[in-house]
């Protein structure tokens, strides 16, 4: 039987696990009043619903989140890739009705697995091309288009029935660091963020979004402290109107885990106004992973929390304050109804979203060489996966290349190829400070027709450029049928 404490500290945490089975010690945990827990891909590799209903069982008013996204990051997907436009698509079309349709449809396929929270809309502007972390994964670099469309996305995902939880707070996109290896930190002036970063959150309370997830990121003004675990940023959130959850992004990414510890980080960012602590993905370590990593994180997170209450560091009633706050949302999402289906065409909306530059050759419906040049995928955004490829190649040949480190030799031969017959670059960065543009335009010395197609964040680029803004199958696809429909 759980004492007061740790049922008080299980009632803000929110923890990823292993398997496609409720474990033992997560049992235990949902029967002594854990808020409930994050799915991750790996743990989708059976029957979803029936996994829901288990865990709904042990805790009927269990939150179970799961980062759904649409275009780059998906884990319903995750084997096939996405097939639900993502936010830079959206952002392209900008028809907020297709985005909350594509809400309204993200969410339903969440709902259909018995989940309750999506993770998402991202919230961020994009306004570093070399965001290694959100990229594509935003509407665009322009505050009131982001605004819009992440007030769209919350009403959309809200109407099928679950929650919808905004990132990340106060804004991660003028960063080029990934905060799953390292502490970013912004270089903005406090005029810079409130202005440019800060109005898609105010959009999103307005829409009545449910949860906000904080970024584990730092500015001078700030003082050393990230926002997450930071009072006076999260103070900010209040103070803008929100009443709803705060959720803090994972406390195993390296930004949090590397500086205070998970269980540092679990203390830190209630003591500063989160209320949900999100713990993380048991496999990030990947190789380094231990059989029961799952309940170790856990446990750090619980002990540390039961530790500072015990000790007078973290105020009992601070935590008392936060578990009410995710026990209300709870109860409303749990009593949430389903408002009617909405209209709803991915591929005529990822088709909106392509846009072709220069003159693309005439394209056969048959192999291509696809010579991929994108970035290594990381451990939020699977970017190079391989169904993005495949979808171009349709039976063709598929050549990797890395275009930050290939050897002359393996540079040459890919040029040869892609001269070889019907070929495509495929790209994901085409900046002016990118390797891939300068891979690109080697490539062409050799083959000077080959369409480049981008499924990164869009950018001026010579010669045939077909951008379709998102690693995913749908994206892909439509990419396909643009080089199919030919010169325009």
């Amino acid at each position: 039987m759980a004492d007061e404490l740790t049922r008080l500290a299980n009632g803000v945490l929110w923890p990823g696990f292993l398997g496609s089975e409720v474990p033992t010690w997560l049992g235990a945990a949902l029967e002594e009043g854990l808020a409930g827990v994050v799915y991750f891909a790996q743990n989708l590799r059976g029957d979803t619903a029936a996994l829901s209903a288990d865990i709904h069982r042990r805790a009927s008013r269990a939150l179970i989140g799961i980062d759904e996204e649409g275009g780059s990051v998906t884990r319903l997907e995750t084997e096939t890739g996405s097939t639900v436009p993502g936010a830079a698509q959206l952002g392209v079309v900008d028809d907020v009705d297709a985005t909350a349709a594509t809400g309204y449809e993200i969410g339903r396929r969440v709902h259909a697995i018995g989940a309750d929270v999506v993770i998402g809309p991202v919230a961020d502007v994009n306004t570093d091309p070399r965001n290694p972390v959100i990229g594509v994964r935003a509407f665009g670099g322009s505050t009131d288009l982001v605004a819009r469309h992440t007030a769209a996305a919350v009403r959309g995902i809200q109407s099928a029935g679950v929650a919808a939880c905004a990132k990340h707070y106060p804004g991660h996109g003028d960063t080029h660091t990934d905060s799953h290896h390292g502490l970013p930190a912004l270089s903005l002036s406090p005029q810079e963020i409130e202005e440019h970063h800060l109005p898609p959150f105010a959009a999103a309370v307005e829409a009545g979004v449910l949860a906000i997830m904080t970024a584990h990121i730092t500015a001078p003004h700030w003082g050393d402290e990230p926002a997450t675990l930071n009072p006076g940023v999260l103070a900010g959130l209040r103070a803008a109107g929100f009443d709803g959850v705060i959720v803090t992004d994972a406390l195993d990414m390296a930004a949090i885990r590397e500086q205070v510890g998970i269980g540092g980080g679990a203390v830190r960012a209630l003591a500063a106004g989160a209320d949900l602590l999100c713990i993380g993905n048991p496999t990030n370590p990947g190789a380094a992973m231990l059989p029961d990593q799952d309940e170790r994180d856990y446990l750090m997170a619980r002990d540390a929390i039961v530790a500072a209450i015990r000790s007078g560091e973290l105020s009992r009633d601070r935590v008392a304050d936060a578990a009410r706050r995710v026990a209300a949302m709870a109860d409303a999402v749990h009593g949430r109804s389903t408002a009617p289906e909405v209209p709803f065409d991915a591929d005529r909306i990822a088709d909106r979203a392509v846009r072709v530059q220069g003159s693309p050759p005439p394209f056969a419906d048959g192999p291509t060489t696809v010579i991929d040049l994108r970035r290594a995928s990381s451990l939020a955004v699977d970017s190079a996966a391989a169904h993005v490829a495949l979808a171009l190649a349709a039976g063709g040949e598929i050549v990797r290349v890395d275009a930050d480190a290939a050897a002359e030799a393996e540079l040459d031969a890919a040029a040869q190829r892609a001269a070889a017959g019907q070929s495509v670059v495929l790209v994901d960065r085409l900046d002016a400070d990118s390797p891939q543009l300068a891979v690109l335009e080697g490539i062409r010395s050799a083959a000077p027709g080959v369409v480049a197609v981008n499924v990164g964040l869009p950018a001026d680029a010579q010669g045939a450029v077909i951008s379709s803004p998102a690693a995913s199958q749908l994206s892909a696809r439509a990419a396909r049928r643009a080089l199919l429909a030919g010169p325009v």
